[in-house]
């Protein structure tokens, strides 16, 4: 019997990297020779959010989520005996996405000194995610305001469609939109707004001839999440496939088919990893992957998928090894890609398509009504509309009416083997990595040319004050030796930063959440009179992780219980935090950490309360903390620890109000 032939497989990755380029390029190398057929880059937050190592916000965050890459130096270990013009490479960097291709292409060029570097540049492939508008609304990595992100993102778009032609200079990203509560509607609704918000800044920024316009529309990919509901998540890529050719035909009139293309990658969802009963993880992510792969007409060109101990921790090689091996064993031993597409003439898919393309055409409707996804933003409508949805699903979690294996039912567990030993279950942050990320620093500004870099940073101030095209002069200041701080840093004072909303306030709780609710209503009510007032929860995001949700739920529910909640959004350094509770004279500081560095922020503010005669006020930790660093946070004086498994928010609650009696010495 003949064996039909088999359509080629997406690109495989594991998405890495950790502690230092050296150890982050090891990993790289063994991943490749495993099988896995591209790379996608981690970088850590001082990174991504514009900082070198040294610089005081970096404190604790260097090497955590990621690799560090303060200079051109450790870019090149990073990609040591890595051919750069043979790599498919994403990398998730956003806001300094540009000053990261910069550094790339430079390091490529250094390693085909035989080739001149239009010819480097034309051989590149790969993908910086670069959205930004998503960074606004649930990751947080965001520097500048949205006009010079747009500008950034446009010049970057320009470039790369003539110098690196088989380069996607962005990813437009739904990805975390999902993990910050999205429906599906909403995440179609609010990644094409965001696509059309882009390809109208290219436009309308002059850079690109019209008849290029097609070829940045057809280098426009998308980053997607997939959720365990493989029959919707299947459904939902295929009404994107839907949106996308319609927009893109009519809205800017692009006849190719190619370049009308929806093309996409994926991670499937990490925050919807438990850490109650882990190994059912496994299965998740299967069904995850299933869903981006299932239809061959929406299939997904690149897959990343996450390993089961990720709410546990940061994973272990072995622990990324199986998770590539899930798709391969789904690519090569079953017969999925023999098939044209097994959905085709299915009227049930066809009818949930058609529900979700409705919903999200309303929901697209709405935001461009309202001036487009940069409007949407600013006033905080999509954050809000986010937050609120998160609250929703979080209160049928809660009920029971949505079922979570392990979670809220079925929790009688027999003790797993693959957490009997719980510290080595995961692997742990090199402790070295920032005092190394800072030496790494101190000799490459001791051995450059200062006056280079002085001119080149020079040069980026002006262009940047002018509507010259950026990207020459970030290639500029990478080869004279600038670093990723310097390169931000410049930027910052020409731009200036933002603050997006927080989508607090105005979000939907569960004001009427029955009994339990109401019970810590009246512990919240009857406390706040013992103690002479409202009572007062301080939410804080110390260091630079941007991942907000949990503090957001945490607020949310926090006010549905009748605090008062100050909550002032991201990244801020434990002196503010420290001053924010002397200022609001708060009942208690609650910290949501989830990049690891909870080891050296936490007691950075537990010391600052100390000092300013605080120590009174008790400090309860939320996070992805291992049980280990748990018990030595709650050894330095810490009240109380949540992670992953006290999904009960009402719960939460009722324990800050214990943990502020006990302060205070009430019964």
């Amino acid at each position: 019997m003949s064996t039909p032939e088999k359509d080629r497989p997406w690109v495989m990755r594991t998405y890495a990297g950790h502690s230092t380029a050296e150890a982050s390029n090891e990993l790289y190398r063994t991943n490749l020779a495993k099988g896995q057929t591209g790379l996608s880059v981690a970088f850590d937050l001082p990174t991504q959010t514009g900082y070198d190592p040294d610089s005081p916000l970096a404190r604790g965050e260097v090497g955590k989520v990621g690799v560090p890459v303060p200079h051109l130096g450790e870019m090149r270990k990073l990609f040591d005996q890595i051919p750069l013009t043979g790599m498919n490479t994403s990398m998730t960097i956003n806001a300094t996405a540009m000053w990261l291709l910069a550094m790339y292409q430079v390091a490529a060029e250094e390693q085909n000194p035989d080739l001149s570097p239009t010819e480097v540049a034309h051989q590149l492939a790969g993908t910086t995610q670069n959205d930004i508008i998503k960074e606004y609304l649930s990751r947080g990595t965001y520097v500048f305001p949205p006009e010079h992100s747009l500008r950034l993102i446009s010049d970057m778009i320009a470039y790369t469609v003539h110098q690196i032609p088989k380069w996607n200079p962005i990813n437009i990203c739904s990805y975390h939109l999902q993990e910050a509560g999205a429906t599906p509607k909403q995440e179609l609704a609010y990644a094409l707004c965001t696509a059309i918000a882009v390809l109208d800044a290219v436009r309308d920024a002059g850079q690109i001839d019209e008849a290029d316009f097609e070829k940045v529309v057809g280098r426009i990919s998308f980053f997607v999440n997939a959720g365990v509901r493989f029959v919707e998540e299947t459904c939902k890529m295929r009404a994107f496939v839907e949106l996308w050719d319609e927009i893109t035909r009519e809205r800017y009139g692009v006849t190719d088919p190619k370049m009308r293309r929806f093309r996409y990658g994926v991670q499937v969802n990490s925050l919807g990893l438990t850490e109650a009963q882990p190994e059912n993880n496994v299965q998740r992510i299967v069904l995850e992957m299933l869903g981006v792969t299932l239809s061959k007409d929406a299939r997904a060109r690149a897959v990343q998928l996450p390993a089961w101990n990720e709410a546990l921790g940061l994973p272990r090689p072995w622990d990324q090894q199986w998770s590539l091996r899930f798709q391969q064993v789904l690519a090569f031993e079953s017969d999925l890609l023999e098939y044209d597409d097994i959905f085709n003439g299915s009227h049930v898919i066809e009818a949930k398509v058609a529900e979700l393309v409705a919903g999200a055409r309303e929901e697209m409707d709405r935001v461009q009504a309202m001036g487009g996804a940069i409007a949407a933003v600013e006033s905080g409508y999509m954050k809000e509309a986010l937050v609120s949805a998160h609250a929703e699903r979080r209160g049928r979690i809660e009920s029971g009416d949505e079922i979570i294996v392990g979670v809220n039912k079925f929790t009688t567990t027999e003790q797993s083997p693959l957490t009997a030993d719980l510290d080595g279950a995961i692997q742990t942050a090199d402790p070295e990595a920032e005092r190394a990320a800072i030496a790494s620093v101190e000799a490459w500004k001791a051995q450059r040319d200062d006056n280079a870099v002085a001119e080149a940073l020079a040069r980026l101030a002006a262009d940047a004050k002018s509507d010259v095209n950026l990207m020459d002069a970030t290639l500029a200041c990478a080869r004279a030796g600038a670093t990723t701080g310097e390169w931000a840093g410049t930027l910052r004072e020409v731009f200036g930063e933002f603050r997006a909303p927080t989508g607090v306030a105005g979000a939907v709780g569960v004001a009427d959440a029955g009994a339990e609710l109401s019970a810590v209503r009246d512990r919240v009510q009857a406390t706040g009179e013992e103690l002479g007032g409202r009572l007062r929860l301080l939410v804080g995001k110390p260091g630079l992780d941007g991942h907000s949700n949990g503090a957001e739920q945490v607020a949310v529910r926090a006010r549905d219980a009748g605090f008062e909640v100050i909550y002032q959004g991201i990244r801020l350094t434990p002196e503010q935090i420290v001053a924010a509770a002397v200022a609001e004279d708060v009942h208690c500081v609650g910290l949501s950490i989830l990049s690891g560095s909870h080891m050296e922020l936490v007691p950075a503010v537990l010391d600052g309360l100390r000092e300013a005669g605080l120590d009174d006020v008790p400090v309860i930790v939320g996070g992805i903390i291992p049980d280990t660093d748990g018990k030595a946070l709650l050894g330095q004086g810490v009240a109380a620890v949540y992670t992953p498994k006290d999904f009960g928010l009402t719960g939460i609650m009722d324990g800050i109000v214990d943990v502020i009696r006990k302060a205070n010495g009430l019964a």
